[in-house]
């Protein structure tokens, strides 16, 4: 095997898969990238038998072969090579050599043989989704995944395929954050998957912000996106998601329309003198007015002062700040409406435009 490219070109494939493979892994190989050179392109392949990650790159100077090189030394080497270097990594003897102007690098290798591949899908449904708003979706929504939660089904991200839309949906209990966007090709049947938080969290940062399709497959028991460039495959949780509808507030009739910013920088304010064990705020509405206050054990206290459109007197909720930041954060509208129900109800926070993406916090009792 051997290939020729620049350092930039090399560079992105391996910074795109890097990132699965794991520093504690129980087999050898796992901390290795497999390389295949065939027809003048190269494969990189990363994988923890969880998730994997395959990115592809157009070479030069190209010898049809496959190899695995250690991850972690191999991308340290090309990042810290000058910019512009050319690349020449050629295969001989059980050794990997890396080749650039006066700097030679002889890496060990292990048998390509050995790489774990993941068993094709068992394919269930296709669909094409434009990539960006698929970006868009999990980003308004992944914060709220649990960590390391007993109900493991809550440590991932669903997504709810529907005739006409997609949704995603994360909650860990305590919060829930839902999107959704229409889905012009559609979904043969309704189905609903776990897509586990490490996969989550790669396909944040691998999905661009370009203006063209993507394509999902989804089996039993992985799901697999497929771009020009890259491959992306991640096994599913196995388990039942909580009926999150059920969650959502019915009848929470008492609204309030305010600046997203100004609650925003309002809440951060407060949350500076609230008690860091449980992050608690007192909201109090009254007719156009919204009131903050938190306290700590060091009898310290902030007050803040909103004007609002409402109409609700005499409300008073607790709620977990950061929960309520984290919201603020996903909402992307100027101005967002608050509802709620009672003093013992979630609250409810959409834009004042759009119900397309939607949060839930619960109370908290002060």
């Amino acid at each position: 095997m051997r290939f020729s490219l620049q350092r930039e070109a090399l560079l992105k494939p391996l910074q795109q898969v890097v990132n699965v493979v794991e520093r504690r892994h129980t087999m050898p190989v796992l901390a290795n990238f497999l390389f295949v050179v065939n027809g003048g392109t190269l494969a990189v392949t990363a994988t923890d038998l969880e998730v994997e990650m395959i990115a592809r790159n157009a070479i030069e100077d190209a010898r049809d072969g496959e190899a695995t090189v250690p991850a972690r030394k191999l991308f340290e080497i090309v990042r810290a090579l000058p910019d512009g270097s050319r690349i020449t990594l050629t295969q001989t003897d059980g050794k990997v050599t890396v080749q650039t102007g006066r700097s030679r690098f002889t890496l060990a290798t292990l048998p390509a043989t050995d790489f774990p591949a993941v068993e094709d899908i068992d394919l269930l449904e296709r669909v094409r989704v434009p990539e960006a708003a698929l970006k868009d979706l999990i980003e308004r929504t992944a914060f709220a995944m649990a960590q390391q939660d007993v109900r493991y089904y809550l440590n991932g991200l669903l997504l709810d395929l529907r005739e006409s839309a997609l949704r995603c949906v994360a909650t860990d209990g305590h919060r829930l954050a839902l999107c959704e966007m229409p889905l012009p090709s559609g979904a043969q049947t309704r189905k609903q998957i776990i897509l586990p938080r490490k996969g989550v969290l790669e396909l944040q940062r691998l999905l661009e912000t370009a203006d063209r399709d993507i394509e999902l497959e989804i089996g039993r028991s992985h799901i697999r996106l497929r771009r020009d460039d890259l491959t992306f495959t991640s096994k599913l949780i196995d388990g039942r998601f909580p009926d999150y509808e059920a969650v959502i507030p019915i009848g929470a009739d008492k609204e309030i329309r305010v600046d997203r910013e100004s609650l925003r920088a309002a809440l951060q304010r407060a949350a500076i003198l609230s008690n860091e064990k449980y992050r608690g705020v007192k909201v109090d509405v009254s007719p156009g007015l919204l009131r903050l206050v938190a306290h700590n054990p060091e009898q310290e206290e902030a007050q803040e002062e909103i004007e609002v459109d409402t109409r609700v007197d005499g409300l008073s909720v607790g709620f977990n700040v950061t929960y309520l930041l984290d919201a603020l954060s996903a909402l992307t509208g100027e101005t967002i409406v608050v509802a709620l129900r009672d003093a013992n109800s979630s609250a409810l926070l959409r834009e004042a435009d759009s119900d397309r993406c939607r949060h839930v916090v619960m109370p908290l009792r002060l």
